[in-house]
């Protein structure tokens, strides 16, 4: 006994002795109390009273036990928190005497069995069979419709472990010992109180599910009718147990808490539901017949049984669970108990609200890091981003930290203000669950038509403004409440250390910092119309948080500035946008309170305005903002630096108005420019920032840079070196604000060399010859054998030239997620060198050595690639779109930009094997390619083809162009 209470560290005494009360002697804590020897049946692991021993095994003829909650005697701490029961082996039932060790087959008692799997045996005690009668094997786990995830306990049910023995056959343990009292019992129907309580049937037409397929129920209206439904099937089905218990003696209430418990429940969501009871109430056959038609009815639960201290001691300890019970609802029970369950959760809240608070925000911020925002992304999580149904939830719980409409975190008007938000989020994501028939918060691209059209908007493109908008509301002030709280948690960790405020700091002469947010000096006039720009500038140069107050007042009484603008607000402006990103957050704030577009009304149509493919990662009015904070890094490349910011802050504007943006873009720029009093020739030159702002990215990627033809169009367009530098460098800023598709060190280098040969043209200089092949190239060439060669991203072939060499290369580097960016290609006596530029995938890094044995076989004729193509097609599918609007094939037919060469510019979807149809295509039209650009763009393609006839020169015949183009349109459709 000595040796026993160290292993497991307690002081109780064995069961029997003096320790345990009388009416436990003699038995395990299981069989107390019970007449005739029936066993109860076994917990299950959804149970909340039930406890895992983790501590050491007391010896061998002692076995673990799972404890009811409870206190007394018979109740042995080991292994920390968990709970231990020793009994003497005298004492056990017959059943658990020297149970042989997992997997050892006993002496003299039939084959070796394998062991049940760890959960099964937690869960049920004892071995099941699946219905078919096959015994589940150690680590099967069923998938499917029979894996069920239950959240608010976080367990998880498999459907097999409901299956029964059969009644009529006794348990095999008990048949080996000849106990003939152990009996199963049936296998759905679960007997409470004098009431046996049978699985009811799936919902019907007219049930819960009926809600979710009437018409005339649109958005969140069916998360409220849903909920309705369901708590009136929860109390016929489930209801009439709940009263039986309450009728045997038992307080007992089954409480909805969570979202369900807020009375809004989206069709995919879980059924949060909890069965609260008093202390020592037995309640594991009523949470059985409780869940079971639940889940037996298609619902994804997620369930608890607790007392009220055991859910008050979860909540202490767990964000999740005390925010969940902020929001509880009874359905059936005692209203009483569920009442007291209610308020010792809110006061907990209130109470503890100094240390949740902060919790809750960095959990919020955490959340914001992996969830990426609502109004910026082009597949939008509505639930969990940033500025999702997610943070409306989280305001709410800050809100109910103090007592209703004291706290000073969130004010009355700012929770009202996200009804809106609220119901835009809700509405979509009802939708997509109606649509998709699961639950899924992440609106895709090919769900958003559908979703829009149910909800009754013109098109995705507004579904996508509204949800962006309701996205940055609530971020917005997401981030005023987490900065109130940041700044009460600084305060009260300064008093607690005895430290001195900060003291106020002038920043302007109207504008105070205070513990780094922004605030207006006492006896500002705020009709002032420059103070709008000038709180934006110094919270940008102090990276402060604007006041809010602030921000409504200047809302609410700014005027308009005068035209033309004083140059106080253009200095203003371009010393914001100067400061880079801080410019960013500070020109939002105003834009927020409708400032930005009172100062620039050509502002409002691109505010929130999607750009629905995956190159461009944020809205128009983000992302003008974004390519200014790029372009503030770049000041010292040009002579005017206000230009280079204006243009960058200006360059899409035509976005939001009918019209292609960069025409309506030139004319919106030249009245903006008159109204804040620019000089003529800078609005000239900001207009011509509008107009050739894709210029040097189109050309750099799509046109041969050797062609002296290229390089003299460049400069004839940009006229001066000091424009070319303006465009380079919003070249740069446009791009990387794009998005990280739109600007690499490939594209970087390309516009670079475009540049300096443009350069040296308008300097005086020469355009310079063509320089391919070089040197080393043409003495691999003049080698006249075969060369297949990488260097990193540089493939070199050297070929017997024929028809479709090129066609063959690509087909090999598709067969391994290859793309090709550039090829250069040269002929002479007979002979091919083809320079291709290549990148993506992984197989460059992990398998070069086979990519140029397949490229080697290709070229022998020795691999169908078409057949191989259509192989990968199978097994990889098409891309996903990530576009909401795919281009259309089209070829465009050059014969302008260069003196020697047709350019043929083909755009169309992205595909697997792409490339390799159109250059087959291309080889079958007997065209000879001199050299090639690809440039992807999201789901899109741009290629460009430089060709020859079979004559050696441009393609001029209409009847033989429009030829080509029916070609390469069909090479396109196929799928290999």
């Amino acid at each position: 006994m000595v040796r026993l209470q160290r292993r497991v560290g307690g002081c109780r005494r064995l069961p029997g002795g003096p320790g345990l009360p009388q009416h436990l002697r003699g038995r395990s804590r299981r069989h107390a109390g019970l007449a005739g020897g029936r066993t109860p049946p076994r917990r299950s692991s959804h149970d909340p009273g039930c406890r895992l021993g983790r501590g050491r095994r007391p010896g061998r003829h002692h076995a673990r036990r799972r404890l009811r909650g409870g206190s007394g005697a018979d109740r042995v701490r080991g292994g920390g928190r968990r709970r231990l029961l020793l009994r003497h082996p005298a004492q056990d039932p017959p059943r658990l005497r020297r149970q042989p060790r997992r997997g050892r087959r006993p002496h003299g008692r039939g084959p070796r069995r394998r062991p049940a799997p760890r959960l099964l045996r937690r869960s049920l005690g004892f071995r099941r069979r699946l219905p078919g009668g096959c015994p589940l094997r150690r680590g099967r786990t069923p998938r499917g419709p029979d894996r069920f995830d239950g959240g608010g306990a976080g367990l998880l049910l498999r459907r097999h472990l409901r299956a029964r023995p059969d009644p009529r056959r006794r348990h095999r343990s008990a048949r080996r010992r000849g106990d003939r009292g152990h009996r199963a019992r049936p296998d759905r129907a679960r007997r409470i109180g004098l009431r046996r309580v049978t699985t009811p049937p799936r919902p019907g037409p007219d049930g819960p599910r009926g809600v979710l397929a009437d018409p005339a129920l649109v958005g969140a209206a069916v998360a409220t009718a849903f909920a309705r439904a369901v708590d009136t099937w929860l109390v016929q089905t489930v209801g009439p147990a709940v009263r039986d218990a309450l009728t045997a003696g038992h307080r007992v209430a089954l409480v909805a808490v969570g979202g369900y418990g807020r009375g809004e429940l989206s069709p995919g969501s879980d059924l949060d539901l909890l069965l609260v009871h008093e202390v020592g109430a037995a309640v594991g056959e009523l949470a059985e017949a409780l869940w079971y038609p639940v889940w037996d009815a298609g619902f994804k639960l997620g369930h608890a049984v607790r007392t009220v201290e055991e859910a008050r001691r979860l909540a202490a300890d767990d964000l999740d669970t005390a925010t969940s019970l902020l929001h509880t609802r009874l359905l059936v029970g005692e209203a009483a108990l569920a009442e007291e369950l209610a308020h010792v959760a809110r006061a907990d809240w209130v109470e503890d609200r100094g240390r949740r608070l902060p919790e809750l925000v960095e959990r919020t911020r955490e959340r914001h890091e992996a969830a990426g925002e609502v109004a910026f992304l082009l597949e939008p999580d509505l639930k969990t981003s940033r500025g999702g149904l997610r943070d409306i939830h989280t305001l709410d719980w800050i809100a109910r930290a103090h007592p209703p409409g004291a706290s000073p975190h969130v004010s009355r008007a700012e929770l009202t203000a996200l009804h809106g938000p609220h119901d835009t989020l809700l509405s979509a994501r009802v939708e997509l669950h109606r649509r998709t028939g699961r639950s899924a918060d992440v609106l895709l691209l090919q769900e958003q038509d559908e979703v829009a059209a149910a909800l009754g908007y013109g098109d995705a493109d507004e579904l996508m403004t509204a949800v962006a908008t309701a996205g940055r509301s609530t971020a917005w002030l997401v981030d005023a409440v987490t900065h109130r709280i940041d700044l009460e948690t600084r305060r009260r960790g300064r008093r607690l250390r005895r430290r001195r405020e900060p003291a106020p700091e002038f920043v302007d002469a109207d504008l105070v910092l205070v513990d780094g947010t922004l605030e207006l000096a006492e006896g500002v006039d705020v009709t002032d119309p420059t103070l709008p720009l000038r709180v934006a500038r110094a919270a940008a140069r102090s990276q402060a948080f604007i006041d809010r107050h602030l921000l409504d007042r200047l809302g609410a009484a700014a005027p308009p500035l005068p035209e033309p603008w004083p140059t106080l607000a253009v200095d203003t402006l371009v010393e914001t946008l100067a400061t880079g990103r801080p410019a960013v957050a500070a020109l939002e704030s105003l834009d927020q309170v409708d400032l930005l577009s009172r100062l620039l009304p050509e502002w409002a149509p691109n505010r929130s305005r999607p750009q629905r493919n995956a190159y461009h990662r944020f809205t128009v009015d983000r992302h003008l903002l974004e390519t200014a904070a790029e372009a503030a890094r770049l000041v010292d490349r040009v002579e005017r630096p206000d230009l280079l910011l204006l243009g960058a802050l200006f360059h899409d504007i035509g976005k939001g108005h009918p019209g292609d943006h960069t025409e309506v873009g030139q004319r919106l720029v030249a009245r903006i420019g008159e109204r804040m009093g620019l000089a003529p020739v800078d609005v000239d030159v900001l207009t011509e920032l509008v107009r050739l702002h894709l210029l040097l990215p189109d050309v750099a990627s799509r046109r041969d840079l050797d062609d002296p033809a290229t390089i003299a169009f460049v400069a004839d367009e940009t006229g001066s070196p000091e424009m070319l530098d303006l465009l380079a460098a919003l070249t740069e800023a446009d791009s990387i604000a794009t998005g990280p598709t739109a600007w690499n060190a490939w594209k970087a280098e390309l516009v670079g060399e475009l540049v300096a040969r443009v350069r040296r043209l308008l300097q005086g200089g020469s355009a310079g010859e063509r320089v391919f092949p070089t040197p080393e190239q043409r003495r691999l060439l003049e080698g006249r054998t075969r060369v297949v060669r990488l260097d990193g991203h540089l493939l070199t072939v050297v070929e017997a030239d024929r028809p479709g060499l090129f066609s063959r290369v690509a087909g090999a580097l598709a067969l391994h997620g290859v793309d090709v960016w550039e090829a250069n290609l040269h002929t002479e006596d007979g002979w091919a060198l083809e320079v291709l530029r290549v990148g993506g995938g992984t197989a460059l890094l992990e398998r070069p050595d086979r990519i140029l044995a397949d490229i080697a076989a290709a070229l022998d004729g020795r691999i169908a690639l078409r057949a191989r193509l259509l192989e990968r097609v199978r097994t990889y599918g098409s891309r996903r779109a990530t576009s909401a609007r795919p281009v259309e094939p089209q070829v465009h037919v050059d014969n302008e930009v260069s003196a020697e060469s047709t350019v043929l510019e083909v755009r169309c979807p992205d595909s697997i094997g792409v490339l390799y149809r159109i250059t087959r295509a291309l080889a079958e039209m007997d065209l000879n390619i001199v050299t090639a650009k690809v440039q992807t763009l999201g789901h899109d393609v741009i290629d460009a083809f430089y060709v020859r006839g079979t004559h050696g020169g441009k393609l001029v015949d209409p009847h033989h162009l429009a030829e080509i183009e029916r070609a390469i349109i069909a090479a396109i459709g196929l799928d290999a």
